[in-house]
């Protein structure tokens, strides 16, 4: 691992994925606008506004093939010891305008200090859910104590309950207890009592207070490796109080989950880390969607929370190197009822928590709330839903049999690993057309409804400018660019087109497509098409595993799921062969299943009992060690594919016949690509 002292210095930021060598010495703000590096600054680098503070990530990253620690970095300038002093610095956080490369590092920008901020495309869906909380509010008249009879407080409320409501079978937390005759006195003998009915705890009184309360909340968590989402739900109504996401802050330990997984292996306490980040994150949350619904912390009584089997473990504080290679052992599979403070969750003291069930070793709880918001297993027809991510999560089947399977796609569809590349955020292309006449291209960015040839777009584009381009975008241009005859089914940029078109550019050996010129250039590469295509194939190849497993050749109905998938046009996944062939009016995307999964079990305790049966139904198909995964993977190479017929696509737009891709280097793609999911 290297641990670089030479003239130059390796400089990775995240979570753009941005990297260069640097002379020592080079001040990390110059840097990272050389790079492109998305760091607000307003004084000039004066240590003034302090908007360009940023986090060294210390440790060993096996990704990137450096060690990053603090002696890498200049010491504490004069300057920023004043400027903490008087305005105040966070503990680990440096100005980017002072701090200087001494060495090889990672950097990690933080929301706040970035002048685009990611959009956290997490939105909660509007469905229709039965309401049957496991947690309930009880306002009862509780007998006073007399002389004559002995019994307790506590026991007098439980016979009010039974006396009542009906509710029996009671037991009683001993916060509850330790607050109980307070309360009682100070609501003259009636107070409001939430219990929680399950299973296990029965009906258990986790929280009172005086008099007449009539308002208790819950939160469902949707953590992703990329984004936070957090949907604030009155328990009473099901409506939606609030909504809030943020990025997860453990990608500066890695921006996939193996890199995460890794970080552990050669970091000791790294999982320590990753777990207090993210339980920061979740309090962060929690706060910001109560302060928007204007609520106390302490009415929010549950919280339901779902996540790909890695951040499942570290929520938990589980090590998660086990799920770093066969047999991707999980710690538990099972269904969690946990009370809010073993994880040291800010809301109601009592407050209880519920985390999905998970289906497999890289089948998560997110996939557990997908099938529960989706209900394929309710389903005759064969039902393939894709949640698109960096590990994209497959389930296929119907009410008869259900499959599962993980597929490791990478970041390139977030934007990653992609030359002109960055997440979602105001300024990104996210749409793009090309006339296959004139080879011009037209796009839309995030945050403006006008294309860039209508007027006005220039204008309204002003503030944000047009900053590069996201997972979306990325997927459009190259479908673009294959049916405007610029990629051929191999993925090879056609140079010849270069005396047709002054876009088409030589670089180096290859050819890129001009997007954009001006400050940034925005251009795709070729090596940004290999990247979408080892994604894509992936992607594909999870599926057809999963089609050859349950012995058909089509499938019904598609859905793309996730906050990604809500956003990708469908008909350009299907010219990229990132799915099967299917009538496009059988394609779909869900928006954000894995949240709206959540609040299901938020809202409705029936469906937790359902989801659990239904996991337990569900057969796991392992991609790592299955010796067809990696001949679909080849195949799936093409666009849209080397061998697979796509009739319903042919309809919808004219797909030149599948010719014979060079298989030399995609059999060792494939290689790598599998010794990397194990």
């Amino acid at each position: 691992m290297s641990d670089h002292k030479g003239e130059d210095a390796l400089l990775v930021f995240t979570p753009s994925g941005k990297r260069g060598r640097f002379p020592l010495g080079t001040p990390i703000l110059q840097a990272a606008r050389s790079l492109g590096v998305d760091i607000d600054s307003v004084c000039g680098g004066r240590a003034i506004c302090g908007r360009c503070q940023v986090e060294l990530s210390e440790g060993t990253f096996a990704k990137h093939g450096l060690t990053s620690a603090p002696s890498h970095l200049s010491p504490l300038s004069a300057t920023e010891q004043r400027y903490a002093e008087k305005r105040g610095l966070g503990a680990g956080r440096r100005l980017s305008c002072q701090a200087r490369l001494m060495g090889d590092v990672v950097i990690d920008v933080p929301p706040e200090s970035q002048v685009h901020k990611q959009v956290v495309r997490k939105r909660a869906e509007v469905r229709a859910i039965a309401l049957d909380p496991a947690t309930r509010l009880y306002y009862v008249e509780v007998a006073e104590p007399d002389m004559h009879n002995p019994s307790g407080d506590l026991e007098r409320l439980c016979d009010a309950l039974a006396t009542q409501w009906g509710v029996s079978s009671l037991s009683c937390d001993l916060g509850v207890i330790q607050v109980l005759q307070k309360a009682l006195r100070a609501g003259q003998w009636a107070v409001t009592v939430a219990i929680h009915h399950t299973e296990r705890d029965a009906n258990r009184i986790i929280a009172v207070w005086p008099g007449f309360h009539d308002q208790i909340c819950g939160i469902a968590f949707d953590i992703g490796s990329t984004t936070i989402a957090a949907h604030l739900c009155n328990l009473s109504t099901g409506e939606v109080l609030a909504s809030a996401g943020m990025m997860n802050p453990q990608i500066r330990f890695g921006e996939d989950l193996m890199s995460r997984v890794s970080y552990v292996m050669m970091n000791p306490g790294g999982d320590a880390e990753m777990t207090a980040a993210m339980r920061d994150a979740i309090n962060l949350l929690i706060g910001q969607v109560c302060e928007e619904a204007a609520i106390s912390r302490d009415t929010v009584m549950e919280a339901v929370l779902v996540g790909n089997p890695v951040m499942h473990h570290l929520l938990l504080g589980i090590d998660p190197v086990e799920l770093g290679g066969a047999p991707f052992a999980l710690a538990t599979s099972g269904a969690l009822n946990l009370r809010a403070r073993e994880l040291d969750l800010h809301m109601n003291p009592g407050g209880r928590l519920y985390i999905l069930p998970c289906i497999a070793g890289h089948v998560g709880a997110d996939s557990a709330a997908v099938v529960l918001s989706e209900g394929p297993h309710l389903q005759d027809e064969n039902w393939l839903i894709v949640d698109v991510g960096t590990n994209a999560e497959i389930v296929l089947g119907n009410r008869q049999r259900l499959l599962a399977c993980s597929s490791p796609t990478g970041p390139a569809f977030e934007g990653a690993q992609i030359s002109s590349g960055q997440r979602a955020a105001p300024g990104a292309i996210e749409r793009i057309r090309i006339d296959p006449a004139t080879l011009e291209p037209r796009y839309k960015v995030i945050g403006c409804d006008l294309w860039s040839d209508e007027p006005g777009f220039a204008e309204a584009v002003e503030i944000t400018g047009v900053t590069g381009i996201c997972g979306s975008g990325i997927i459009e241009a190259v479908a673009e660019m294959f049916l405007a005859g610029i990629v051929s089914k191999d993925g090879v940029i056609d140079g010849a087109l270069a005396a047709r078109s002054p876009r088409i550019e030589p670089q180096g050996r290859t050819f890129s497509y001009l997007i954009k010129d001006g400050e940034p250039e925005i251009r795709i590469t070729q090596n940004d098409i290999r990247q979408i295509q080892l994604a894509k194939a992936a992607l594909y190849a999870g599926a057809r595993l999963l089609m050859d497993t349950m012995g058909i050749d089509k499938v019904d109905r598609i859905t793309l799921a996730g906050a990604f998938g809500s956003h990708i046009d469908v008909k350009h996944a299907m010219v990229l062969g990132m799915i099967p062939d299917c009538p496009l009016n059988r394609v779909s995307s869900a928006g954000n299943a894995a949240g709206t999964g959540a609040r299901i079990a938020l809202l409705n305790a029936g469906a937790r009992r359902e989801i659990e049966t239904v996991v337990r139904s569900i057969e796991k198909v392992e991609t790592a060690i299955e010796p067809r995964f990696q001949e679909h993977f080849v195949a799936a190479m093409a666009f849209p594919h080397k061998t697979a017929p796509y009739p319903n696509l042919a309809q919808v737009v004219a797909l030149p016949e599948p010719k014979h891709v060079g298989g030399a280097d995609e059999e060792r793609e494939g290689r790598r690509r599998r010794r990397r999911a194990s």
